[in-house]
């Protein structure tokens, strides 16, 4: 079994001790998290506690990952972008239409499938399904993701997202036209009630941020940069229909009317982070994929 210890910091004070572990290790739901804790795989400052524990600053929290199930899933050979390699991390440029890891029922042609392959290091912490995986993005948006190797690498690259220290820099194109040239988003996200495969902003959600700055305006769209200060499901999507300009092609939080792009105009172009092992920060940029590049020339022409 793994172990991993995060420290509660002034933005988690107050946090259930659930919510606390959802937010700082986004790979459980706070249902996980409930079962973790009522198994005595969680502590606090060595102690065992309640799921409705109120968390203190400075407050150890100590998980422990239980071995997962065994599935099969098997490595497959991909021409995989990979943006840089080391003996503790990995960045590849993930394409648009390919699903990070395996879920139940889908467990091929994942990226984890094709690292696999690539790689026979890849750390255990997210168990069998999730090998290696720090942060996600969605299928249908393409871009850098960090992979951790080992299990130390794994840890400080969690933290640094716990820390907000991760730099994370996605181009989305958006309907409508936005006047002013920079933003703050500052709207909490959960499930949406309505729907619970979706996202939404509400009062008692996860606590996310994502700054925009306009890059491009064009008759009925506009180009944004948005660098995210959290990392919520779908946070950009839904963040930016909150305020009015849902992304080109979205079928899940687009108008009904939208851009046949076979899923959102979003792409993560820059990831840094400071090595795990070298301390060193680290920045990669990946330019945006030919149809990304071929939508913004035509929109640029009918203006």
């Amino acid at each position: 079994m793994d172990k991993v210890l995060y420290i509660v910091s002034e933005d988690n004070k107050g946090d259930r001790l659930d919510k606390f572990i959802s937010l700082v290790h986004d790979q459980f739901s706070r249902t996980q998290a409930q079962l973790l804790i009522k198994e005595g795989n969680v502590l606090v400052n060595k102690q065992t506690v309640k799921t409705n524990y109120k968390c203190h600053i400075n407050d150890e929290v100590e998980i422990t990952i239980p071995e997962p199930v065994e599935l099969d899933i098997k490595a497959e050979e991909m021409n995989l972008d990979i943006y840089y390699e080391d003996e503790d991390v990995l960045v590849v440029n993930k394409p648009k239409g390919m699903v990070v890891h395996p879920a139940p029922g889908h467990t091929t042609g994942t990226l984890v499938n094709g690292l696999m392959a690539h790689c026979k290091d890849l750390s255990g912490i997210n168990g069998v399904m999730r090998p290696g995986i720090v942060h996600r993005i969605d299928k249908d948006t393409s871009g850098l993701l960090m992979v951790a190797k080992n299990d130390m690498a794994h840890e400080s690259l969690v933290q640094q997202l716990v820390d907000k220290t991760v730099t994370r820099k996605y181009r989305a194109l958006v309907h409508g036209v936005i006047q002013h040239d920079h933003g703050t988003i500052d709207a909490p996200i959960g499930r949406d009630k309505k729907d619970r495969q979706s996202q939404t902003v509400v009062s008692d959600g996860k606590s996310a941020v994502t700054h925009f700055t306009v890059i491009d305006k064009f008759k009925d769209f506009t180009l944004v940069e948005c660098q995210l200060e959290t990392g919520r499901t779908h946070q950009i999507r839904v963040h930016m229909k909150y305020i009015g300009y849902p992304l080109a092609g979205d079928p899940k939080y687009g108008p009904k009317k939208t851009l046949d792009l076979g899923g959102q105009a979003l792409h993560a172009g820059v990831l840094g982070f400071v090595h795990p092992r070298t301390n060193e920060y680290m920045e990669f940029s990946a330019p945006l994929p030919t149809y990304f590049e071929d939508l913004l020339e035509k929109l640029s022409k009918d203006r």
